[in-house]
């Protein structure tokens, strides 16, 4: 059965402060038992922290992460310099999936500078096939772009077989498509998806008085912003949708990942996004 569980980048600034087992123990308090591990550096003690968690709490890593480039990036080890570690990684906290959080921005130059990419990866996605682990790659709203009329995230798929995906459904929305309609577009290679809400905010009082007093790029500012990461269930995506192309697609792991919390304790997001798929019928895949 799949499971949804959390994307802990956004709990990177708190494992850097409290240590990654006190972290997990307050998903597990909240009421989690998965986490993908994104953008915290597994140093042996943050391995070994995480390990004692899934020991101790019953916690479980979905994934980890691993960049393409030459230095990784985003505190995530890079598969061309350090893929004997993000194996014994995996192997060491019981998970066998690793994600791509983005292609490196160079791909983006030329077609075939994203093919290159897209065969590299795939390569890769072989290379740890053969230790039980698949590589899922995820997208931002850039992969929707096209390229000779084609979306990238299409190129990718046709130049990586092997390759499989995280598709998020925000950057999806944000990237001018249906996140359902993507899902069910990708079904078969999908492993991983992240639950990410999409929310309009209306500009706050401030920006309204900077336009009444004719500041008119402090208003632009606001009005720039007004496309917002949400807690699941205070945006205007379909969840019970996204779930269930997700897994009817394939998906294993469902992530719920808020990239700014706009102030409020990550936590506390969290726990709200919890309690929506609670309310909408998913408990048992908590």
């Amino acid at each position: 059965m799949a499971k949804i569980g959390v994307q802990a980048m956004m709990l990177k600034q708190q494992v850097a402060d409290r240590g990654a087992y006190d972290v997990w123990a307050q998903l597990s308090r909240i009421g989690f038992s998965v986490v993908e591990v994104s953008q915290i550096a597994l140093t042996p003690q943050t391995r070994d922290e995480i390990a004692r968690a899934n020991d101790e709490l019953g916690m479980s890593v979905a994934a980890i992460s691993a960049g393409m480039g030459e230095t990784g990036g985003g505190g995530n080890d890079s598969l061309r310099e350090s893929f004997d570690k993000i194996v014994a990684d995996c192997h060491a906290l019981g998970s066998s999936r690793v994600r791509i959080g983005m292609l490196p921005t160079l791909a983006l130059k030329s077609k075939e500078s994203l093919v290159s990419f897209a065969h590299d990866a795939g390569e890769m996605a072989r290379r740890l096939a053969d230790h039980g682990i698949i590589l899922s790659y995820h997208n931002h709203h850039i992969e929707f772009a096209r390229m000779d009329g084609e979306h990238i995230l299409d190129i990718i798929r046709t130049e990586a077989p092997d390759l499989r995906f995280e598709l998020d459904v925000h950057w999806i929305q944000r990237g001018g498509m249906d996140p359902v309609t993507v899902l069910k577009a990708f079904a078969g290679d999908v492993d991983l998806v992240h639950l990410k809400d999409f929310r309009i905010a209306l500009p706050p009082a401030e920006a309204f008085a900077a336009l009444e007093s004719g500041d008119h790029k402090t208003w632009s500012e606001h009005w720039s912003k007004i496309v917002q990461f949400a807690e699941v269930g205070q945006g205007n995506l379909d969840f019970s949708g996204v779930i269930e192309a997700g897994i009817d697609g394939g998906a294993e792991y469902l992530l719920i990942e808020q990239d700014d919390q706009y102030g409020r304790d990550i936590f506390d997001c969290l726990a709200e996004s919890r309690e929506h798929l609670i309310k909408i019928g998913y408990a048992d895949l908590l």
